[in-house]
C-alpha cells in the first residue's frame, strides 16, 4: 500500500477525469507506479441512462454514501505476484487506495439487485494511451447559456498531445451494447492498443484485471 494521502492529489469536485489525470501522472512521478504508468489503467463508469449508483461517495448525503452519478472515473493498477489490484478514487471514502475486490464488493455492489437502467458499464482505457489522447475543454460543464455548473479548475484544460481540445464524449459515452460479452485474449491484447479501451460489464472487472495481471 502507498503511503500517499488524497490531500496530497489535485482534486477539483465533479472533474474526476481530470482528478485522475493528474492522479496518473503523480503516482508515475513518485515511483508509485511504473514511470510510464504501464501498470495504471483508467476506468470510466457510465450506462445508457446516464445514471449509475454507486456506493461510499464523500458527495453523497447518505450513511450509506451512496449517490447517483451520470458518470465516474477511477485508477484501478495492476499488482502482480499475488498482490491485490488497487483502485485510486479519489472521491471514495473507503481506504486509499482500495483493495479492488473490497472496491468493488463495498462501492459497486454487484450483489445488490438493480434495475436494468441502473446497471453499470466500466470503459477500461490504458494509462499510457489515455495521457497521450485524452482531452477536454470543459464544455460538458457548461449550461445552456453557457454558466459553468460547476467552479471549473484553475490550471488550463487538458490537450491532447496531437492538439485535439476535445474528446471527453467519446470517452464517457458508455453503452451495453457496447460491452464485450468475453474475456478472450483478443480483448485482454485490446486494452494496449485502442485508444478508447475495451467496455465490459460491472460482473467482469475483477476477471479482467486477473487475465491481465
Amino acid at each position: 500500500m502507498s503511503n500517499l494521502e488524497v490531500s496530497q492529489f489535485t482534486h477539483t469536485p465533479f472533474y474526476c477525469e481530470e482528478n485522475v489525470y493528474f492522479l496518473l501522472k503523480k503516482l508515475c512521478k513518485d515511483g508509485v507506479a511504473d514511470a510510464d504508468g504501464s501498470d495504471l489503467f483508467v476506468v470510466f463508469i457510465s450506462n445508457d441512462k446516464k445514471q449509475i449508483p454507486l456506493w461510499h461517495q464523500k458527495a453523497s448525503t447518505r450513511a450509506d454514501g451512496i449517490i447517483l452519478w451520470d458518470y465516474h472515473v477511477i485508477c484501478i493498477q495492476r499488482k502482480r505476484d499475488g498482490n491485490s489490484h488497487l483502485v485510486w478514487d479519489l472521491d471514495s471514502s473507503l481506504s486509499f487506495p482500495s483493495p479492488l475486490a473490497s472496491y468493488v464488493s463495498e462501492t459497486i455492489r454487484p450483489s445488490f439487485q438493480l434495475f436494468s437502467e441502473y446497471q453499470r458499464s466500466f470503459r477500461i482505457v490504458h494509462a499510457p494511451i489515455f495521457l497521450r489522447f485524452f482531452a477536454s475543454d470543459r464544455r460538458h460543464m457548461k449550461d445552456s447559456v453557457g454558466n459553468w455548473t460547476a467552479q471549473p479548475p484553475a490550471y488550463e484544460p487538458i490537450v491532447a498531445e496531437d492538439g485535439t481540445i476535445h474528446n471527453l464524449n467519446e470517452y464517457m459515452e458508455i453503452h451495453a451494447s457496447d460491452e464485450s460479452t468475453n474475456m478472450e485474449a483478443d480483448l485482454i491484447n485490446s486494452v494496449f492498443t485502442q485508444q478508447l479501451g475495451v467496455v465490459i460489464g460491472e460482473n467482469q472487472l475483477e476477471e479482467f484485471f486477473s487475465q491481465i495481471s
